[in-house]
């Protein structure tokens, strides 16, 4: 009966895993084929090129676009852990008036769609001179950033001991001193977690991209793979979008891999006390 159940287990396991890991396996065989194959269902390659990865470069700046998503994912996370860390340390360690009810309204801000906000960031956007231009995409992303980071950063905070800061302070060092070597190293975990969320939603945000953007030059990797278009409108180039959608899955995969551990420790932060 244990065996059975075990056997159970681990074919469920295998069956999660075929559904999440065979779509990026069929993207990443399609990309390595050439156009006559792409209709032919295979799990290999009949013959294996990389015209469709050289294609994507040369058609289009996709390497310009890369640099930047990469650009705007960054700063967007700097400013979000940068902002984030501030206030979850003013929300969980300090006691004010209205603390809950800020608490709330962050949360709020964070349950209006995008779409419902579009039309105000784009005039916010031309106001401040932004439009067509990576700042704005960075000022804009915030918007959804900021408030699960500031979330998950103050219920992180919330559960360190105040004796660490009693003991800093007996010890001479001051609020912001206290904030960047005593509490920041502890919550290292929280930030990275926070800071990779922020990371994906960035490289994937497609809307406010496409908006608040004109020039190829300036466009994300979202946007520049949907506007891909092949020698006539009615045509796709399926093998271009198969590689330009593995090249931009891979930085994800590679940071989940490398920061796997302080994930699982950052979502799992507070969920034991004793």
């Amino acid at each position: 009966m244990r065996r059975l159940r075990a056997a159970g287990f681990w074919l469920l396991v295998a069956a999660i895993l075929l559904f999440c890991l065979f779509p990026f396996y069929y993207a990443l065989m399609s990309s390595l084929r050439p156009p006559a194959e792409l209709f032919r269902p295979a799990l290999l390659p009949g013959q294996w090129t990389l015209a469709n990865y050289r294609a994507v470069f040369a058609q289009q700046p996709f390497g310009r676009n890369i640099v930047n998503s990469v650009l705007v994912a960054g700063s967007v996370v700097a400013l979000s852990l940068l902002v984030g860390t501030l206030a979850a340390y003013a929300l969980a360690r300090l006691r004010f008036r209205g603390r809950g009810a800020l608490l709330a309204a962050i949360l709020a801000v964070s349950m209006f769609p995008q779409v419902a906000i579009l039309s105000g960031m784009f005039e916010l956007i031309r106001a401040l001179g932004l439009y067509n231009r990576l700042p704005g995409l960075t000022l804009s992303y915030l918007v959804f950033t900021l408030p699960f980071t500031i979330w998950i950063l103050t219920t992180f905070m919330r559960e360190l001991p105040r004796e660490l800061e009693e003991a800093a302070l007996i010890d001479g060092a001051g609020a912001w001193q206290t904030l960047a070597l005593v509490l920041a190293p502890l919550v290292a975990p929280a930030m990275v977690t926070a800071g990779l969320l922020a990371f994906i939603a960035a490289w994937n945000e497609f809307l406010f991209a496409l908006t608040f953007t004109l020039t190829d030059t300036e466009r994300t990797v979202p946007v520049a793979i949907a506007l891909m278009s092949g020698a006539s409108q009615y045509e796709l180039p399926w093998g271009n979008l198969m590689a330009a959608s593995v090249i931009v899955t891979l930085p994800l995969v590679a940071l989940v891999l490398v920061f796997q551990r302080r994930i699982v420790a950052g979502l799992t932060a507070g969920a034991v006390k004793g």
